[in-house]
C-alpha cells in the first residue's frame, strides 16, 4: 500500500500560523500605516489561501479513478501546487511590488504606534520558525540523506518542498520588513519601508517562479526517480523474462506510477511460461517499491540485433 507523503501535519501548522500572523499585520498596518506591514500581511493572507489549496487538492487526489480518469486522479496534488506559485507571484510578490513602488513615490513615516510593527514582527518570526520546524520535521523523514535542496527539487510529492519554500521565504520576508521599519523608525524616512516591502516582493516573485518551474515539470509528468528506476530494472528479469529491451515511467501522483516495459523472452518459450513470468515480474516490481502505487505493463518481444 502506497504511503501518504502529501506533508499534511506540515500544511496544517502553516495555514494555522499564517492566518494567525495574517491577521494581527493586518492590524498593525491600520495602527501604523506601514507599507512592510500591509505587504506581509497580504503575503501570510495568501499563504494562507495556498495552504488550503493543497489540502484541497490532497483530498481530490484520494478520489477513485474512474471511467474518465482511469489512472486515478493524483496529478490533482500536482495542479493543487501549480495554482499556488501563480498565487504567491501575483497575490504576494506582485502586490508587494506595487505597494512599494506607491509608498516610495508618496513615502510615509510611521508616526503613531511605533512598538507595534517591531512587536508583530517579532512573533510572527517565532511563529514562522514553528511552521518551518513542523516543515523540516517532515522533510526529514521523507528526504534520507539527500540534502535539503536536492530534496527539494527532485521530490515527485510537492507539498513539502512547497511549504519549506514558502516558510523560508516567510521567514527571509519577516526578517526584512522588519529592517524597513526598523529603519523607518529610526530615520524618519517611510522610503525604507517602501524598500522593504519591494525586497518581500522580489524574494516571493523569485521563489514563485521556481516553484512554477519545478510544478510544471511534475504537471507534464516526471519519470520514476533514478533509484526507483534501477530497482524496476533489477526485478524484471526471470523465469522466461531474459532482459529488458526498454523501460518507460511516468509518476501519474505522487505516490502513483505507470510502468511499461518491452522485456524479451526465448524463441521457444511457451505462452504460458511467459504470462506466469509476467505475473511473477509484477509482483516483484511493486515489492521493489515500497511506498509507490504502480501500474505495470509488460509486453514481451524477442531481442533483435
Amino acid at each position: 500500500m502506497a504511503h501518504d507523503h502529501s506533508g499534511g501535519k506540515a500544511i496544517i501548522a502553516a495555514l494555522a500560523a499564517n492566518v494567525g500572523i495574517a491577521v494581527t499585520k493586518a492590524v498593525a498596518w491600520l495602527l501604523t500605516g506601514s507599507s512592510s506591514m500591509l505587504a506581509e500581511s497580504v503575503h501570510s493572507l495568501a499563504d494562507s489561501g495556498n495552504q488550503a489549496i493543497l489540502l484541497l487538492g490532497g483530498k481530490r487526489a484520494r478520489r477513485q479513478a474512474d471511467e474518465q480518469h482511469q489512472f486515478g486522479y493524483g496529478s490533482s496534488r500536482y495542479l493543487a501546487a501549480f495554482i499556488v506559485s501563480i498565487v504567491l507571484f501575483t497575490l504576494g510578490g506582485l502586490f508587494a511590488l506595487y505597494e512599494a513602488w506607491e509608498k516610495f513615490s508618496h513615502p510615509r513615516a510611521i508616526d503613531s504606534w511605533h512598538w507595534v510593527p517591531v512587536a508583530v514582527l517579532v512573533v510572527s518570526i517565532g511563529l514562522e520558525g514553528f511552521s518551518l520546524r513542523t516543515a523540516l520535521r517532515e522533510a526529514r523523514a521523507a528526504r534520507g540523506s539527500r540534502g535539503l535542496l536536492s530534496y527539494i527539487r527532485d521530490s515527485r510529492s510537492p507539498e513539502i518542498p512547497l511549504v519549506l519554500l514558502e516558510d523560508i521565504g516567510a521567514l527571509v520576508g519577516l526578517v526584512l520588513a522588519l529592517g524597513g521599519v526598523s529603519m523607518t523608525l529610526l530615520t524618519g524616512d517611510g522610503r525604507w519601508d517602501a524598500i522593504g516591502s519591494a525586497s518581500i516582493g522580489l524574494l516571493l516573485v523569485v521563489i514563485a517562479l521556481f516553484l512554477a518551474f519545478e510544478m510544471s515539470s511534475l504537471l507534464l509528468g516526471e519519470a520514476a526517480a533514478p533509484e526507483h528506476r534501477d530497482a524496476i530494472l533489477a526485478a524484471i528479469p526471470g523465469g522466461a523474462l531474459e532482459s529488458v529491451v526498454y523501460l518507460r515511467t511516468i509518476h501519474t501522483g505522487p505516490e502513483t506510477l505507470l510502468v511499461a516495459a518491452k522485456v524479451a523472452v526465448p524463441t521457444g518459450a511457451t505462452g504460458a511460461a511467459i504470462a506466469e513470468s509476467i505475473d511473477a515480474a509484477e509482483a516483484r516490481v511493486r515489492e521493489a517499491l515500497p511506498g509507490l502505487s504502480a501500474t505495470i505493463f509488460l509486453e514481451p518481444d524477442i531481442r533483435r540485433a
